[in-house]
């Protein structure tokens, strides 16, 4: 039996997490210690592999205020071997993550994002890297569940689900065929309960050994095994990185026996790369000056540690869009408050850190029925089972008791009154959960627009909270049982 050696180091969800903080009395993270732990494992051994998982862009300024393009910079110092993409890829517009694809001096896979007109691939589907006499094929995925940002592209489509994105790989697994590949690898972004999914319907003949995954930000002990294929992501943010040292049977093409661990990135072990920590204190140079000024006063620092309850952070967040925008319920996106603390001083750079998407919000409105058929769609058993579903923060005056083996609203209270089902209620919604009503509230747009024609209330959030915080001095919140969920 002929035999070989490979490290496959992964990283997912960077997200702009570009600095190293101090945990601990010490640093962690950031790129500068990332890429001098990829240094040193490249040194140690030529056999090192390293891929990400999507999601490289969003949740700093210094990513934002460049639109991708400091991005882009840092990572081609830090040389990754492939990379696929993720849903804030698209977060700039498609055209211009085309225009950053060119910029990127290493290779951008996905084999599902396409011009409708004539099923024309944006990107090459796979990349077959050489190492060591070895052939690696990587192919990338990402379904239309995750990539809803594309809907306002017109001419841009994707593979509706994880069937069809299974059938793509089968096809691009087949065509290779003749190659003789060692070793197939899955790029993915689309949350690691999908991945299960997606490796238990892939016909073995295909030979997918690892799916590298993204998108949910999942931390994991060791990796999942589905239908003999291995499964794993590396949580969020640089603090860690993904490391496989694998031992590959050459004749069998097949993955014979592999180490997995998530590595700490920290002063203790990651000596740091000059070269990018020059260029990042030229890129903050830039920023620091627009985005030190304070913004908002908070009584205390205000938490939004679980996206899937109602939280501190969130709620001031709802309040300020509904007291602003004179509804009755304001539905803030629990995703889109990106930072897990905020305050009690707000700095520019930290609400554009925290909230980093602009965009309109639109006014609808709903029946009570309605909105009781949404709460129950928002609160369904995929969001408490680790599912990558969307959820709000409810407005100030919403009480909600939701019953999670009963899956029914106990009560569904506005300002101390049951809600109607017959009365029409005006509710806010930002802009990319409006557009996807039918998947995120189980609303047709038929349904709402019977009510009466949705309406553009602002067509700047960051600038309506803003505004709010420039008027409204130390803000505090009470987690006040807006949103009780109970069994």
């Amino acid at each position: 039996m002929n035999t070989k050696e490979i490290t496959l180091l992964h990283s997912n969800d960077m997200h702009g997490d570009f600095l190293a903080d101090k945990v601990d009395k010490k640093l962690t993270g950031g790129v500068s210690m990332l890429s001098g732990y990829l240094t040193k494992c490249r040194n140690e051994d030529p056999n090192v592999i390293y891929a990400i998982a999507g999601d490289m862009f969003r949740g700093s300024v210094l990513d934002s205020e460049f639109h991708g393009v400091s991005t882009i910079q840092i990572m081609n110092l830090l040389a990754p071997d492939v990379v696929t993409l993720g849903n804030h890829e698209t977060d700039y517009g498609v055209a211009h993550l085309l225009f950053l694809e060119k910029m990127a001096t290493f290779p951008i896979i996905n084999a599902n994002l396409y011009i409708k007109e004539n099923d024309t691939r944006l990107f090459d589907p796979c990349y077959v890297m050489e190492i060591d006499g070895m052939k690696i094929l990587f192919i990338g995925i990402i379904t239309e569940e995750v990539i809803s940002q594309t809907k306002g592209e017109k001419l841009i489509g994707s593979f509706i689900g994880i069937e069809e994105a299974a059938h793509e790989v089968g096809k691009i697994c087949n065509a290779y065929n003749g190659l003789d590949v060692d070793l197939t690898v899955l790029l993915t972004h689309i949350g690691f309960e999908e991945d299960k999914k997606l490796a238990a319907l892939l016909d073995p003949a295909w030979g997918v050994d690892i799916i590298i995954g993204g998108h949910s930000h999942t931390f994991i002990d060791k990796p999942a095994e589905v239908n003999n294929i291995l499964i794993v992501q590396a949580g969020t943010g640089t603090d860690q990185i993904g490391r496989f040292d694998l031992v590959i049977d050459t004749d069998n093409n097949s993955v014979l026996s592999y180490k997995w661990q998530a590595v700490p990135i920290n002063e203790e072990t990651c000596p740091k790369d000059q070269r990018i920590e020059d260029l990042i204190g030229s890129i903050k140079a830039k920023t620091d000056l627009k985005y030190a000024k304070v913004v908002a006063n908070f009584d205390y620092e205000l938490e939004h540690h679980d996206r899937w309850i109602q939280t501190e952070l969130g709620g001031v967040f709802a309040d300020a869009m509904k007291d602003s925008l004179a509804v009755d319920i304001f539905f803030m996106g629990s995703g889109s408050v990106r930072k897990d603390h905020m305050g009690p001083i707000v700095t520019l750079q930290d609400f554009t850190e925290c909230y980093p998407y602009d965009g309109k919000s639109y006014g609808v409105k709903l029946t009570g029925a309605q909105l009781k058929k949404a709460l129950l769609h928002i609160y369904r058993d995929e969001a408490w089972l680790g599912n990558h579903t969307e959820f709000y923060q409810l407005s100030r005056g919403m009480h909600v008791i939701y019953s999670k083996s009963g899956h029914k609203l106990l009560k569904c209270e506005l300002n101390g009154e049951d809600v109607d089902d017959s009365k029409i209620y005006t509710v806010g919604i930002q802009e990319f959960h409006y557009n996807n009503l039918p998947e995120f509230f189980n609303l047709s747009f038929e349904e709402v627009k019977a009510n009466g024609e949705p309406t553009v209330l602002t067509t700047s959030d960051v600038q309506t909270i803003l505004e709010y915080f420039n008027v409204h001095k130390h803000l505090g919140f009470d987690v006040d049982g807006r949103l009780e969920v109970v069994d």
